[in-house]
């Protein structure tokens, strides 16, 4: 049975960093589209990066602090977060797309949580003021 694990997360005060893992298992995703997204109390899911190997991508309200890398060698995606602030509190959710004809189209709405497959646990992130 293929399943994306998460590890990471936890709680940090403004300013400061974490880092989000996941792996996964039964499968490989090495040639995936793999994603983070998250979802605060009350909000609906919303897309954080995504690494489709022609291109990366970040959400506005994360970009140049978050960081999305990929190790094949270990079937995991990493989401490392910096300069974290309150509104970055949520449940963050890794997600793979392993259809790669369908992810390397032009018109791929990368952003949209039901391009997804595959989606790991979830791991709470806290960031207190």
């Amino acid at each position: 049975q293929v399943q994306l694990v998460q590890t990471g997360g936890g709680l940090v005060q403004a300013g400061g960093s974490l880092s989000l893992s996941c792996a996964a298992s039964g499968g490989s995703f090495n040639s995936a589209a793999m994603a983070w997204f998250r979802q605060a109390p009350g909000k609906e899911r919303e897309f954080v990066a995504v690494n489709r190997w022609i291109d990366t991508n970040y959400a506005d309200s994360v970009k140049g602090r978050f960081s999305i890398s990929r190790d094949t060698s270990n079937n995991m995606v990493s989401l490392q977060m910096n300069s974290l602030k309150p509104e970055d509190t949520a449940v963050y959710y890794c997600a793979a797309d392993p259809d790669r004809a369908r992810y390397w189209k032009n018109d791929y709405k990368y952003a949209d949580p039901h391009e997804y497959e595959f989606w790991g646990q979830g791991t709470q992130v806290t960031v207190s003021s």
